[in-house]
């Protein structure tokens, strides 16, 4: 049992299962860093996943699907900026609003258009990706075959969110309005022009990690698909100190824990208990980030401008 835990197979699963938790586990992280907190990652990877079915479905093509993802994480996203950064209603409350709305929505609109309750047709993903010479070592190779091209999307988009944040005037900005919103005012930083940035983006973000479950984990919808993913990403953004790597590397601890909750599937564990296994690991890992990790100074807190 343990030479099938520890193999190569399962750190393939496990990147494939921190894949959509990365997605979204970035865009929290541009979410917080600009001052909001968007705890409705977990609904806008669900409508993700939805529409990338929807436009994958009828359009007969993953990429369409991926666009239809991208729009529609953009427009709850956008939702929830304007309700928190415009008027300024609690963070927390809206994004929960939107998280019951999306487990409301999504099944309602796909028993109506698909319908059928449950879950929606077969959908064709991407095709796969080998890495010349890489794919072909022994062992080893198994990591760069048959490859999602999201999967190197993903991959891509944490070493450039990095870059982004800590190497670019935009990056500054936007960890300026989050840290210290009036200083930011003052030097003429539009702070609610940035933190709409940084929510939309987050939207963008959480859009693609749902398209990942619906187009390359499932090729299918089903009705509430996430399954908690959302706020594990948060959870991982917490555990990565709000920055895209370390997130990153939370994922990735995730996604080996729900790798080998898969691979002790039918060993005479309980499967309430090994179920149970990503949940207990969210739990442990934000116990042991309390007093750890340092969140933006005012993330959360409403930006109120000061008239002269």
């Amino acid at each position: 049992m343990l030479e099938s835990i520890f193999a190569w197979e399962t750190i393939v699963s496990a990147i494939r299962m921190a894949t959509p938790l990365t997605y979204a586990s970035l865009g929290g992280v541009f979410s917080e860093r600009s001052g909001v907190v968007n705890i409705a990652l977990e609904g806008i990877m669900l409508f993700g996943a939805f529409f990338a079915t929807v436009g994958t479905y009828f359009f007969k093509s993953p990429m369409v699907g991926i666009i239809f993802a991208i729009l529609a994480g953009m427009t709850i996203s956008l939702i929830h900026a304007v309700v928190s950064i415009r008027f300024k209603v609690n963070q927390i409350i809206s994004g929960t609003a939107l998280n019951m709305l999306a487990a409301g929505g999504t099944t309602f609109l796909s028993r109506l258009i698909f319908k059928a309750a449950g879950s929606s047709p077969h959908i064709e993903g991407f095709s796969p990706i080998n890495i010349p010479m890489l794919s072909s070592i022994p062992g080893i190779g198994l990591l760069f075959r048959d490859l999602s091209p999201l999967i190197i999307l993903m991959i891509v988009l944490v070493f450039f969110s990095n870059y982004v944040l800590y190497k670019t005037v935009f990056g500054l900005r936007l960890r300026a309005v989050g840290e210290n919103p009036q200083a930011a005012d003052t030097l003429g930083v539009n702070v609610y022009k940035y933190r709409y940035i940084g929510v939309l983006i987050s939207g963008i973000l959480g859009g693609l990690g749902g398209a990942f479950l619906s187009l390359e984990h499932a090729r299918v919808f089903v009705e509430n698909m996430t399954g908690g993913r959302g706020f594990i990403a948060l959870a991982a953004m917490i555990f990565g100190n709000w920055n895209p790597v370390g997130a990153f590397g939370a994922c990735l601890l995730f996604g080996i824990a729900e790798a080998i909750r898969i691979r002790l599937e039918g060993v005479g564990i309980p499967t309430q208990f090994i179920q149970m296994i990503p949940y207990i690991l969210t739990m442990l890992v934000l116990a042991g980030a309390v007093g750890k990790s340092t969140p933006p100074a005012c993330d959360g807190i409403p930006y109120e401008k000061e008239e002269i």
